[in-house]
């Protein structure tokens, strides 16, 4: 009862929030709800909606529901068509969509596979003798998480898996193994120039300089550097503040790692083949690297004659994921049965079971994509465009702060950072010439605000993908995670007015830098003092 009042609070406050914000003028010459404020209601809606009432499928399906029904103008036949034709079938018929859920399920499949070979088991009784503390745990996953900087999908899906044992053996929590995989996944991949992002974003510059302008903007890619830093600074402090902070202290005190949410749990490790070797985890992880590799330079061209950074910038990461996926799952069936450590028949029982450990996962992404496709009808890309063209002259100095704003809501309504950055890129790129270094810095800003967005969302495929890597229930990560991306936020949007007025990386950098360290010493010292 207390949870359905409490939506239908939350539901009339964000509905006087749009019908006030609605009677300003729009930029773009409106259709019904189409190009308005409203076109951004659906997303917020579902976001708020799964915040507070932790209910992330039924909040969803409200934020779809509730797009039919304002791109229908209230038609019920046109609501119906609109959501299950044009949004639920047409996002699982893409053809990038799907290659990503094969992707999906055959890691999950790998996973299946590896802690019934006893790979996973192994590589924790070695990880016991080597790692011998919370902090090393912690920083391992930060360090295998940059090393895995190809795409993020594939980031969080084998940082996971190949971490859960290490951060289970010395307490860690999910939902902080959860922030440490979605903290090295966008935002490692936005200021990797070999990735499937660096690809993205050279996608929406025309003259062929995309790579170049790319490699330029990542000093001032503040957001996601600053990530690195806290990230560290919060292992090595060895301090939490907000609902991680509890979490922390089950899993350090009690032994809890999931502070009673135990639905993402995976017992296959207590059914493993005490036979198993490091190697039965660490040869199909070497494989997927290698595989996924090949497959993207694969999509891009390479074995037909185009340049390996060509072939990246022009890749297509379902198909090379899709791919690479496959191989490895194949080569480790038969690695598996040339060791003797899995029956045929246990091979084939893995892969329902890897199946069903997606599901959740799957379920999600397929609503968050149709959640997508509902605001991309209402035009919320267009309002949101016209918006920052029309706002762009006269605040020239502080329009990377402005940007980095904007891209950071437009990525957490929508849940997509690629969309954010074919929004904007091209709107700072007309307002700024590629020579001009505000105009670098303007279009890092987009990129770091996008992934910042990205990072915070519930519905970001990412943030998705993060609570699955880590076995971590979804809505849990999401709230854990906001108060540190809040926090790196809002020293990222410093340091862009920094820059708006000293376009210099060299200058601005350690200034941010210096910002965030004193930033969490101070946070630290008032937590503290709170939990006295």
């Amino acid at each position: 009862m207390k949870k359905t009042l409490l939506s239908a609070g939350v539901l009339l406050a964000v509905t006087a929030v749009f019908a006030l914000l609605s009677l300003l003028p729009s930029p773009v010459a409106a259709d019904g709800f189409k190009q308005t404020v409203w076109s951004l209601f659906p997303p917020v809606v579902a976001i708020a909606l799964a915040l507070m009432t932790k209910e992330v499928y039924s909040s969803l399906f409200v934020g779809i529901l509730t797009g039919g029904l304002f791109y229908s103008n209230f038609n019920f036949e046109g609501t119906l068509v609109h959501v299950f034709q044009d949004g639920i079938v047409s996002s699982l018929a893409d053809s990038y969509n799907m290659g990503n859920l094969v992707f999906l399920v055959a890691l999950g499949t790998l996973v299946c596979l590896m802690n019934h070979a006893g790979g996973s088991a192994a590589f924790g009784r070695w990880a016991a003798s080597h790692i011998k503390s919370r902090v090393g745990a912690q920083l391992a996953s930060v360090a295998l998480g940059v090393m895995i900087f190809v795409d993020d999908y594939f980031n969080c899906l084998t940082v996971g898996s190949v971490m859960r044992p290490v951060t289970d053996k010395h307490r860690v929590s999910r939902a902080k193994l959860a922030y440490l995989i979605d903290a090295t996944a966008a935002p490692i991949c936005i200021i990797a120039p070999v990735s499937s992002w660096a690809a993205a974003v050279a996608s929406y510059v025309d003259d062929g300089n995309g790579l170049l302008l790319f490699i330029k903007a990542i000093p001032f890619n503040f957001y996601a550097i600053l990530t690195i830093i806290m990230m560290l600074v919060l292992a090595i402090a060895r301090f939490d503040y907000g609902p991680m902070a509890k979490h922390e202290k089950n899993a350090k005190e009690t032994g809890d790692i999931f502070s009673g949410l135990q639905q993402m749990a995976n017992s296959a490790e207590e059914n493993a083949n005490p036979k198993g070797r490091v190697m039965d985890l660490l040869f199909p992880v070497a494989v997927l690297i290698v595989s996924c590799l090949i497959g993207m330079i694969y999509s891009g061209g390479f074995f037909a004659g185009a340049g390996f950074v060509e072939a990246f910038s022009q890749s297509d990461a379902s198909v090379g994921l899709m791919l690479g996926s496959t191989v490895t799952l194949l080569i480790t069936v038969v690695f598996y049965l040339l060791r003797g450590v899995l029956k045929f028949s246990a091979i084939m029982e893995c892969l329902p079971e890897g199946f069903k450990a997606m599901v959740p996962a799957i379920l999600i992404l397929t609503f968050a994509w149709t959640l997508k496709t509902m605001t991309d009808s209402l035009g919320a890309g267009e309002y949101v465009g016209a918006l920052v063209k029309n706002s762009a002259q006269g605040f020239q100095a502080f329009l990377p702060a402005i940007v980095f704003a904007i891209g950071c809501g437009l990525a957490f309504a929508t849940g997509t950072s690629w969309g954010t950055f074919g929004i904007l890129i091209p709107i700072c790129l007309d307002v700024f010439p590629l020579t001009d270094p505000l105009g670098i810095v303007c279009v890092s800003a987009c990129m770091a605000g996008a992934v910042c967005g990205d990072h915070c969302s519930p519905i970001s495929d990412t943030t998705i993908m993060a609570s699955a890597g880590a076995q971590c229930d979804h809505v849990t990560h999401v709230q854990t995670q906001l108060p540190y991306a809040f926090t790196v936020a809002g020293v990222s949007f410093v340091s862009y007015l920094i820059a708006g007025f000293v376009p210099n990386a060299m200058i601005v950098l350690p200034i941010a830098a210096v910002l965030m360290i004193a930033t969490l010493l101070v946070i630290r010292k008032t937590w503290i003092a709170s939990a006295a």
